[in-house]
């Protein structure tokens, strides 16, 4: 059994992946296994990840029909045989230390989960670090659910900086604990937070340390940086999800006011995706859609209740517009904004 089995999913990654492998190929900790889930990709991702796993008797490859990024981090953790579950996304790398400082510290504290913080770059190479879901240190239960559960669950406005992120790639899992629970990942977008709340509802101890040993690119080609024309039927069934998680742990007793924070977050992603260049539909019939979306009875409901602050500079002008009701004016200034 390796310490901690790596699962890294695959969708048209032939360009990017070979970077991604041959950094876990570069890590200085060798006691892991590789699982390379091939979600069905139509170029020539399968074969790459083929000629890896004849190369190195660690890495074992999946091919699946398309499913999407949760059905293959799925099947990664069903065939994962690690102590650990390390998860990795295709079009990123990690340092080659990341493995051993993670284990050693997770070790040391004998906690069942360790994290750490992360480089985000640009595809031009330009980068900047982000501190970890929590400062250098060990937490338990308590620590964990007001540091990292609490605040996914409504702390979900602010500057970027303020908001903690649902990145499940920072952290190395307890496979005994997923396994226990049965964990699972569930649709394409948001899947991470609602994964990550849960865990830590249930884990013992965490440590972290304060080394970015994660690069994660800001590929402009992803799924959450193009329109997405179904995301209010995504983020309506996020809600959902998100109330029965909240009911069953028993966290509106932290934040009773949980819902009207993330409503406002979902609402003001809903206005960019509704207004992005992508987006086929006419201005007017983007209007539309997005007075419609302040007029569902949990959005509007947030904007009775709770009048955001503090957000950053253009979030807050769009809140701002949308609290006044101003539809008209915010179609212009994207209007003028996409040119």
């Amino acid at each position: 059994m390796p310490a901690i089995s790596i699962i890294v999913p695959i969708y048209k990654g032939e360009k990017v992946l070979p970077k991604c492998v041959e950094s876990i190929l570069a890590q200085s900790f060798t006691d892991w296994e590789l699982l390379l889930i091939d979600d069905g990709s139509p170029d020539g991702s399968g074969a790459l990840c083929d000629g890896y796993a004849a190369r190195d008797s660690r890495i074992r490859v999946f091919h699946k029909p398309n499913g999407g990024v949760s059905s293959a981090r799925n099947l990664g953790m069903d065939e994962a045989r690690g102590e650990s579950i390390l998860f990795v996304d295709a079009d990123d790398w990690i340092d080659p230390e990341m493995c051993r400082i993670l284990w050693e510290a997770q070790t040391a504290a004998g906690a069942d989960t360790a994290g750490c913080a992360h480089w985000n770059v640009l595809p031009s190479g330009e980068k900047w670090r982000e501190a970890g879901a929590m400062p250098a240190g060990t937490y338990g239960r308590e620590e964990m659910r007001k540091g990292i559960v609490d605040r996914l669950l409504g702390q979900r406005l602010g500057k970027p900086d303020e908001v903690l992120n649902g990145f499940i790639w920072r952290f190395l899992f307890s496979r005994a604990l997923l396994s226990q629970h049965q964990l699972r990942f569930s649709g394409a977008y948001l899947e991470d937070e609602l994964f990550l709340m849960e865990y830590f509802c249930l884990a013992e101890e965490l440590v972290m340390v304060d080394e970015p040993l994660y690069f994660y690119l800001h590929n402009p080609a992803s799924v959450t940086r193009n329109y997405l024309p179904d995301y209010m039927d995504t983020f309506r069934a996020f809600l959902e999800a998100k109330r029965g998680l909240a009911a069953r742990y028993g966290l509106e007793e932290d934040d009773p006011e949980w819902v009207h924070s993330t409503c406002w977050a979902g609402l003001l992603i809903a206005i960019g995706n509704e207004f992005a260049k992508s987006n086929p539909a006419t201005l007017a019939e983007k209007r539309r859609r997005v007075e419609a979306y302040a007029l569902e009875q949990d959005m509007a409901e947030a904007i009775r209740s709770l009048r955001p602050r503090g957000l950053g500079r253009n979030k807050q002008m769009v809140a701002d517009l949308v609290c006044r009701r101003w539809f008209g004016l915010l179609a212009l200034m994207y209007r003028v904004k996409n040119r």
